[in-house]
């Protein structure tokens, strides 16, 4: 597998979008949940915060790629995917702008031919209008509660991943990951001995979920550098691999500071990362936007 791609299914008469090819991770991102802009996700009728009008806004800031829950395994999505008509209209407004979008996927780990289910819904969907597809496919692997013994949610997550791994043949897939961090010193009871070296092959681009604003300041974590330097250097040492491409992600965005967007860039910098991102759009100040906006045009990341 190629390093940092995010390809889906080969096909011959590839759809309007971008190619795919390893460009999905690099640059800047943003992220969308399905509690965002899926309707049956809001609670008393209310209207979803993010709809696919605010992709304009998203361009405007120089976004390159748009990470949204494309597809959620729980009651209010009954379907395989969370909303399709809204994922096609996501799609082709960020292809219209230039921007690429990845669609990720929380596996519950409990059912492995499920979550695999998913995770195909979101490589073969197609819009309506125009045969947009997603330019990438990423696993949000996080949750433990289903599987609360951690070596069969390792073996769970193992097999779920070599699966994937095969029905993608030569694409690539990205995985959205607890900070080795907050793993090794935080809370080591919740994943211990993560695989890390039996996923590597499965995985072309790692995505540390790096949130800063969930430590404290005398853990030494709360410093949005020191979080994600150490976060990226220890991911790579448990991967055997000092060149592993990373897209960290910091956050949660209301909770950080213009100063702290200035030393989670400076991180990624460092780091050599193939790209950054805030978590998560609708808490994103316009002032964080501008930081990034600005570090992004001036080639931070430079790899």
């Amino acid at each position: 597998m190629v390093a940092a791609a995010v390809a889906l299914w080969p096909r011959d008469d590839v759809p309007k979008g971008f190619p795919r090819t390893g460009d999905a991770y690099r640059g800047l991102g943003a992220w969308v949940d399905s509690f965002d802009y899926g309707p049956a996700y809001q609670g008393d009728g209310d209207a979803p915060v993010i709809t696919p009008e605010d992709v304009e806004v998203l361009a405007d800031h120089g976004v390159r790629t748009l990470f949204i829950q494309a597809a959620r395994l729980d009651a209010r999505s009954p379907e395989m995917l969370v909303d399709e008509e809204l994922l096609g209209e996501f799609l082709e407004e960020a292809h219209r702008r230039d921007i690429r979008v990845v669609g990720w996927y929380l596996p519950k780990l409990a059912d492995v031919a499920d979550d695999l289910a998913h995770l195909r819904a979101i490589a073969e969907f197609e819009s309506d209008d125009g045969g947009h597809r997603f330019d990438g496919l990423a696993l949000d692997i996080e949750w433990t509660e289903d599987v609360p013994d951690h070596a069969e949610r390792n073996r769970q997550l193992i097999d779920l991943s070599e699966k994937l791994d095969a029905a993608v043949g030569d694409a690539a897939v990205g995985a959205i990951v607890l900070p080795a961090v907050q793993l090794e010193v935080v809370n080591t009871t919740l994943w211990p001995d993560f695989p890390y070296r039996q996923l590597a092959d499965s995985y072309d681009v790692w995505l540390p979920m790096a949130y800063w604003t969930f430590r404290s300041e005398e853990s030494g974590f709360r410093d949005a550098h020191a979080y994600t330097t150490e976060s990226v250097r220890r991911l790579r040492t448990n991967l055997g691999d000092p060149d592993a491409a990373v897209h960290p992600i910091g956050g949660i965005g209301d909770r950080a500071t213009e100063p702290d967007y200035a030393a989670f860039l400076r991180a990624l910098d460092e780091s050599d990362a193939v790209g950054g991102s805030i978590y998560d759009l609708r808490t994103m100040s316009l002032g964080g936007w501008r930081v990034f906006e600005r570090a992004f045009a001036q080639g931070v990341p430079q790899r």
